[in-house]
């Protein structure tokens, strides 16, 4: 199956550089490209894509803004379903990419990638398997999740099961649904639909958002080095 992509950046040699290197892959096709966060959302709302590569600033409307009204209009439409977004930036601990995540973005990549790098990771957030970079993930989402206030409130983590906040936990380590299975000596398919009663239990997007709700919890606490799980 085609992975239909569309690309979203104000500098025209990275919309035309991504869009030449996309286009070489035999199940990769750019179907549209957007110099600002307005012309985005209208895109999308056109070609129904599967992955958007969002830059985090643009003119008119930045990425966090076109992020949300994409997520927001998957959300009301009939399907469900909308595109998986992924940010682009050129440093690893921005702020402004964080805001995007809780925007419903589904990870994020670093525009001085290599092109494997960028292949890989389009299939990867197309077929909604795993984090994006998620070492760099994990370090980005535990450094702004330790700045801000955790809440008192009880929170949804109480309604999983301990099998269902074993495998939260492995996925905030950035495990595959295979490799949790194997970590737990379980079918795939078992691991798979624990993963979608985690989803749906946090009412989480994905599961870049479950990793955030873990961070945002106390389920892992972030430290210098990585995550203490």
């Amino acid at each position: 199956m085609t992975v239909r992509i569309v690309i979203a950046d104000d500098q025209d040699v990275v919309r035309a550089g991504f869009g030449a290197l996309l286009d070489t892959q035999p199940d990769l096709t750019v179907v549209g490209s957007a110099a600002d966060g307005a012309a985005a959302v209208g895109i999308c709302r056109e070609t129904r894509p599967d992955v958007v590569l969002m830059d985090v600033r643009m003119p008119v409307l930045d990425g966090i803004e076109a992020t949300r009204r994409i997520v927001a209009g998957a959300a009301g439409a009939r399907s469900g379903r909308g595109p998986r977004i992924v940010m682009l930036t050129t440093f690893d601990l921005d702020e402004y990419v964080y805001d995007a995540l809780a925007a419903g973005a589904s990870g994020f990549l670093l525009k001085d990638m290599a092109a494997e790098r960028l292949f890989e990771a389009v299939r990867v957030v197309a077929a909604g398997e795993a984090l994006l970079a998620p070492t760099v993930t994990r370090r980005l989402i535990g450094e702004f999740v330790r700045l801000r206030p955790h809440t008192a409130e009880p929170t949804p983590l109480a309604l999983l099961t301990p099998r269902e906040t074993e495998v939260l936990r492995l996925i905030a380590e950035g495990l595959s649904n295979a490799e949790i299975a194997a970590r737990l000596t379980v079918s795939a398919e078992t691991v798979k639909t624990h993963v979608s009663r985690v989803l749906a239990k946090l009412g989480a997007r994905d599961r870049a958002q479950a990793v955030m709700l873990a961070y945002e919890f106390g389920l892992v606490v972030p430290r210098s080095g990585g995550p203490r799980i």
